[in-house]
């Protein structure tokens, strides 16, 4: 085994989350700073808040007014051009009139 190439392992390392808490572990940085830990995780607290720290939430709910928006226009369209088109009958409808 080579030496001098491995990390120098630190065993008592404080990490310390967004929300206050702290607690010690081993590492190869001498500090670590989290955003979301045990404490104040959505899935151990049982709250039902978003975790975003990328923004991500923002810009799917973006994504889902821009649809809405999308759909409700083009169900105008539709009601237009059904409206054009006459009774609304497919052409099997039609054919089995004559």
């Amino acid at each position: 085994m080579k030496t001098a190439i491995h990390p120098q392992f630190f065993t008592e390392v404080v990490v310390t989350c967004a929300c206050g808490n702290s607690f010690t572990t081993g590492s190869i940085k001498q500090t670590i700073h989290t955003e979301v830990c045990y404490k104040c995780h959505p899935l151990y607290t049982g709250e039902k808040r978003f975790v975003d720290t990328l923004g991500q939430v923002g810009k799917f709910q973006k994504k889902q007014e821009r649809a809405a928006e999308f759909k409700a226009s083009t169900a105008g369209k539709k009601a237009k051009k059904q409206e054009k088109q006459g009774d609304g009958k497919s052409l099997r409808e039609l054919l089995l009139e004559v």
